[in-house]
């Protein structure tokens, strides 16, 4: 195989399985293996990653930060949307896979390289997702997914080989889940979260307290936007990355965004998956509320039709297909009017909205008042349902006369 490919670019985490699949590309193809690292939020798992990466065989180490494009170009993107797969996933891995294989195709691209490897597994939707855009953004690429392909066969397989090798690595018996942290969230699968009648342990979490934890007076936080992005928070302007963070603290303190679920795998697995998105539930929640009183009741209606579709093409990895490019068009195009401010209580892993106001607002006191107003004749619903209900009204005659 040394003769096939001469230079491999690796989505490298330093987990167990990256830690384990770069030393297996250095000594199944005998090439020069780059490790690519993307800096999306995962903080202290960044530690020491160049030098871990080099001793287990790399012949280089790119780091970038791309916290900023992340969120601004992936996040925000969804959550104008209101993007949620099977009312509660909030996409956290789903959108930062694109971005880490745009930039690992530009730095093989960069680098000479003639092949990308992932170390997602054969059964879950990673593999989906990074290999359409490999496919959509450098064909030309050879793609390697060592899971699918050596005879490893189970985290314990891994640890061994990690064992023998030298390979220094944090996954051990008791704690063999499988965790993946970026800005929008932390989630955790597998090992001992398999068996969906146990909860999580507390000892788990890595972003939130237990609401039952939690402080017992509410926060209350305002966050305000324009034409659907966040922009500031309790009036002080941020960036994307810097906004979100920021909501993550004032969550996670609340013990907010606490998710376990059973979720539909593309390749048709179900799986359980446990989530902490404390910044991006509170941002959901706000989001919506700005768009109640900005956005027109039949454009909102026909965009709410769109989102199971497009958290559907996000989850299982079309984030580059053309019909995505459709439908966040589309998307963009409601945000127009959607700027303003909200204001939320933070309680005990409850967010609330307390309140809304745009110069944009569509809401009109006047019109929707139940005290004494000079702007709507009440007298002109009975026409409206009328006709509303002609058909209803034939139908039930036909019936009658029917009988």
């Amino acid at each position: 195989m040394s003769t096939e490919i001469k230079r491999i670019v690796l989505a490298y985490s330093g987990g167990l399985d990256t830690s384990v699949i770069l030393k297996w590309l250095v000594e199944t193809y005998n090439c020069e293996v780059v490790a690519f690292v993307a800096d999306i939020g995962q903080g202290e798992e960044l530690d020491g990653l160049k030098g871990k990466a080099t001793d287990t065989g790399a012949a280089k180490v790119v780091i970038e930060d791309l916290k900023e494009d992340f969120v601004r170009d992936y996040v925000f993107p969804a959550f104008r949307a209101n993007a949620i797969y099977e009312g509660h996933y909030l996409l956290g891995t789903s959108l930062a896979r694109p971005l880490i294989a745009k930039r690992q195709v530009e730095v093989a691209h960069a680098e000479g390289a003639d092949g990308v490897s992932h170390g997602a597994t054969g059964k879950g939707n990673d593999q989906v997702r990074f290999e359409l855009a490999y496919q959509a953004l450098g064909p030309e690429l050879k793609i390697i997914a060592p899971w699918r392909v050596w005879d490893l066969s189970s985290r314990q397989s891994l640890m061994d080989y990690a064992k023998e090798h030298g390979i220094n690595v944090t996954a051990t018996q008791e704690k063999p889940y499988s965790m993946d942290r970026n800005l929008l969230h932390v989630s955790y699968e597998g090992g001992i979260l398999e068996d969906p009648w146990e909860g999580p342990p507390e000892s788990m979490f890595t972003i939130s307290v237990s609401p039952m934890e939690a402080p017992d007076s509410p926060e209350v936080v305002e966050i305000s936007f324009e034409h659907g992005d966040p922009v500031a928070v309790n009036g002080e302007q941020l960036s994307p990355a810097q906004l979100l963070a920021k909501l993550n603290t004032f969550g996670g303190r609340n013990g907010i965004g606490r998710v376990d679920l059973v979720e539909n795998r593309f390749v048709g697995i179900k799986s359980r998956g446990v989530y902490e998105t404390p910044g991006g539930t509170i941002l959901r929640g706000a989001h919506m509320a700005m768009e109640s009183i900005t956005m027109d009741r039949e454009v909102m209606h026909l965009r709410d039709s769109l989102v199971p579709k497009y958290a559907e093409l996000v989850y299982n990895g079309f984030w580059f297909s053309p019909e995505m490019k459709v439908l966040q068009a589309m998307v963009d195009e409601t945000q127009e009017m959607v700027s303003g401010t909200v204001r939320l209580e933070l309680y005990k892993g409850n967010c609330r909205v307390l309140g809304r106001k745009s110069e944009a607002s569509l809401y009109s006191k006047d019109f929707a008042t139940f005290e004494e107003d000079e702007v709507y004749r009440q007298e002109d619903a009975q026409g409206f349902i009328q006709l509303t209900a002609l058909r209803l009204r034939i139908q039930a005659l036909l019936k009658q006369g029917k009988k």
